[in-house]
């Protein structure tokens, strides 16, 4: 139980005991303001009348304190009561408060005594420069744009979500309610992982799925939020020409962002951590399910701290650890796997073909693209493989998942260069994604290869050129490639063509390369962990 010690007693002392003296522990106060100490004896506190600078007083009490707070409103008492405590109770935590206006004299003999010293001064100017400083502002431009918004907010994901883009809309949406906004979770596509369908529902959040289709799906909105990316049309299915009201992402653009509120912030690992920010400025207590989703959100866009972590993550997942709920944690954390992602993985091992280090698998159709991220993980562990690739088809569509370790090569720069020109690719120096639309070779019946022979050959071939042009190191020898023309055979065929108005949505997706591991490979991060 722990033991604390207060001498003196003004308003700071009375604001620190209504947070404290609700904790388990010995609590004694000394101080010789009489009127306190029947307030005080009033509220069932122990309380000594007597002076707390007097050597005397501190001798005849009964208890060695765990910590000892001086918190009377005089710097002249305060700096005689915490040298006289440092004395007394050498082994004891020293918190001092300065008083107001202290001379620096005497704050220096404060600081010589105590383990911690307050200075009133300086916390009101701290306060003032979180509140006035570029955060500040920050927080404050949010919270007047989702005044401004009519009514009805759609905080809108990317497609297929993970458990970073649910977390932060999901926190989004408290700021955004609190603001007096009508609020609905939305995505497009599915939330097929059996950890994030886990995750959806252990902590209960309601999302709502919009259907491309439907020309009346996003009839009942009044304003639009974007979480985890940036770009209406671009890693959503939202038109282009959606106007957009607030963005809020860790992804870098590679094109200017257009709405009335935008926070893009590279430096952290995870959009979660920008929403813990603003849920402390905003002083919201957390509630357990929200705590804990951005906890997992975090910890799953870092890798399990390990990716891309800086300070502001590990504080943000430190302010969350007290009111998350660490059992539902590991009931997402241990989800059952499905038998279609463990028949992947089999094939996947099966087929694997290795060129040096580095590892791919062709995996034929699939319905569950969750399954090549996993394959993918999963083939990195064998022995001197430093980089995979998995690829599987699902209506019309290549998929590709590929990871690495250790090797001197970002994936996602080699993605792009494989598969950029042909479809969409991206995403992190050891985890990335790629999708290639199959076009015209569908309808092709009198071809002389089979649809799977076609498909390796644009795939693999194309990844182990990249690979091989980013590193002399992971190859350690190239199969022959028979005059194969990638550039030739798109346009002939028509693969990776995908017109969308009158522009074409592969070059749209390739200026979004930084984005685009969410949107060819969404829930890939958390495969890999």
């Amino acid at each position: 139980m722990l033991s604390r010690l207060v001498l003196g007693f003004g308003p700071t002392a009375r604001h620190l005991l209504d947070h404290v003296s609700a904790d388990a522990g010995d609590l004694v106060v000394v101080t010789d303001d009489e009127h306190r100490v029947e307030t005080l004896r009033a509220d069932g506190v122990e309380v000594h009348e007597a002076d707390p600078t007097d050597r005397a007083t501190l001798s005849a009490l009964d208890f060695e304190p765990e910590s000892v707070v001086v918190a009377g409103e005089d710097p002249d008492r305060n700096t005689a009561a915490a040298t006289l405590a440092a004395e007394c109770f050498p082994d004891a935590f020293l918190f001092a408060y300065a008083g107001t206006e202290a001379p620096p004299e005497q704050r220096e003999r404060l600081e010589a005594a105590a383990d911690r010293v307050v200075v009133p001064e300086a916390v009101v100017t701290e306060r003032l420069q979180e509140i006035v400083g570029d955060e500040g502002t920050r927080a404050r431009k949010l919270q007047q744009v989702l005044r401004d918004v009519d009514d009805h907010l759609a905080v809108v994901t990317h497609d297929n979500p993970d458990p970073d883009a649910i977390a932060s809309a999901v926190a989004l949406g408290e700021l955004a309610e609190r603001a007096g906004c009508e609020v609905t979770i939305c995505y497009y596509g599915e939330i097929s992982h059996q950890e994030n369908r886990a995750f959806v529902n252990v902590l209960e959040f309601d999302l709502a799925n919009l259907d491309p289709d439907d020309p009346d799906a996003l009839e009942p909105f009044d304003g639009f939020a974007l979480v985890d990316h940036s770009r209406p049309g671009v890693n959503d299915q939202l038109p282009e020409e959606t106007p957009i009201d607030i963005v809020i992402d860790h992804h870098p653009p590679r094109v200017p962002v257009e709405a009335r509120f935008v926070d893009l912030r590279s430096g952290v690992g995870a959009t979660s951590t920008l929403l813990v920010d603003y849920l402390q400025r905003f002083g919201v207590d957390i509630s357990g399910p929200i705590a804990t989703g951005l906890l997992f959100g975090i910890q799953v866009d870092t890798k399990d701290f390990r990716r891309e972590v800086v300070a502001k993550d590990f504080e943000a997942a430190a302010h969350l650890v007290t009111d998350a709920d660490m059992g539902a944690l590991q009931r997402i954390e241990n989800p059952s796997v499905s038998a279609e992602t463990l028949s992947v993985i089999g094939r996947a091992i099966t087929n694997r073909q290795r060129e040096g280090s580095v590892l791919s698998s062709g995996v034929g159709v699939i319905g569950d693209r969750d399954a090549l991220a996993q394959a993918a993980d999963r083939l990195l562990n064998l022995e001197g493989v430093q980089a995979t690739m998995v690829y599987g088809v699902i209506d019309g569509v290549i998929y590709v998942s590929a990871r690495a370790r250790g090797a001197d090569i970002d994936l996602g720069e080699a993605l792009r260069d494989a598969f950029g020109q042909i479809g969409s690719a991206g995403g992190h120096a050891d985890m990335a994604g790629a999708q290639i639309e199959l076009g015209l070779l569908e309808a092709v019946d009198d071809r002389e290869e089979s649809l799977e022979a076609v498909v390796e050959s644009i795939v693999s071939d194309r990844f182990l050129d990249a690979v091989q042009s980013r590193s002399n190191r992971l190859l350690g020898r190239m199969y022959g490639r028979a005059g194969y023309d990638g550039e030739a055979f798109a346009e002939a065929t028509g693969v990776g063509r995908r017109i969308h108005g009158d522009r074409d949505e592969a070059e749209s997706a390739t200026d979004d390369a930084d984005e685009a591991e969410d949107l060819v490979d969404p829930e890939s991060d958390q495969d890999a962990r």
